[in-house]
């Protein structure tokens, strides 16, 4: 086999398609905390651990500002814990109804499997909500032969690559050069680099490309082509080593 083994994202890349549950969240608790947020702000630091995503947000030049103006000073710690202690239940209600499963995913895993390969899995949520989202996910037909999250390595979400070396500890292999990880944001890439493998980023229903599938099929062809050229070109300028239109592209990397 080409690789050793392959590492798959969760929100965005199998399940969620566009990454739409965490996105609606954060949006909600910024705007009930009188700091209304944009779309793109909230998409910025997608992939990483929820509460360290939020300490990103609240860095930003303008949200930082904007909090300056409503609150009379910066926002720090403390401010992170309120807004995170609002966004867990916020999320783990916005889950339990449910996490789709995105198109081509089951049948691709099969094909994998039935090549020989084991799936792998990282993830920004943590394991209460992974808790909701891997049955859910079984019950559309897709599960990982392993997932962890940031709790299982010690807090350290992407882009440190630990959960990866967790996979990697997991199902015995041995050359990170041999391990290929996928996923649909920045962090995803960046997570493995950090650790040393390949990595490939999924364009259709990506947080990178940001929309529903509702929004996705609404456009025309020429309109779901340039949607798909401005996700490449973050996956490229963020140094991915592969990009794939969707999770099918895995069967051709796998040979």
């Amino acid at each position: 086999m080409k690789w050793e083994g392959i590492i798959l994202d969760w929100a965005g890349t199998t399940v969620d398609f566009g990454s739409m549950a965490p996105v609606e969240v954060f949006a909600a608790i910024f705007e009930e905390a009188g700091v209304p947020v944009t779309e793109a702000e909230v998409r910025g630091p997608m992939g990483m651990l929820k509460r360290d995503h939020i300490a990103a947000m609240l860095a930003m030049p303008r949200i930082r500002a904007a909090w300056e103006a409503a609150y009379g000073r910066v926002p720090d710690e403390s401010d992170r814990d309120r807004l995170y202690a609002r966004f867990e239940p916020m999320l783990l209600q916005v889950l339990a109804r449910g996490t789709e499963v995105k198109p081509y995913v089951p049948e691709t895993a099969a094909e994998l499997r039935r090549r020989g390969y084991r799936l792998g899995s990282t993830t920004g949520f943590n394991d209460a909500m992974m808790a909701l989202v891997v049955p859910s996910a079984k019950a559309g037909g897709y599960e990982a032969d392993y997932w962890i999250s940031a709790d299982g390595a010690g807090g350290h979400g992407r882009p440190y690559p630990y959960m990866i070396f967790q996979n990697m500890m997991h199902f015995g292999w041995s050359d990170v050069r041999r391990v290929l990880k996928v996923g649909d944001t920045v962090e995803d890439i960046r997570e493995g680099q950090h650790a040393g493998c390949a990595t490939a980023g999924i364009v259709i229903g990506s947080s990178v490309m940001g929309l529903t599938k509702a929004e996705y099929e609404a456009l025309s062809a020429e309109e779901q082509e340039a949607a798909c050229r401005k996700a490449e070109q973050v996956y490229r300028e963020a140094g991915a080593d592969y990009i794939l239109r969707d999770i099918r592209g895995l069967l051709d990397l796998a040979e």
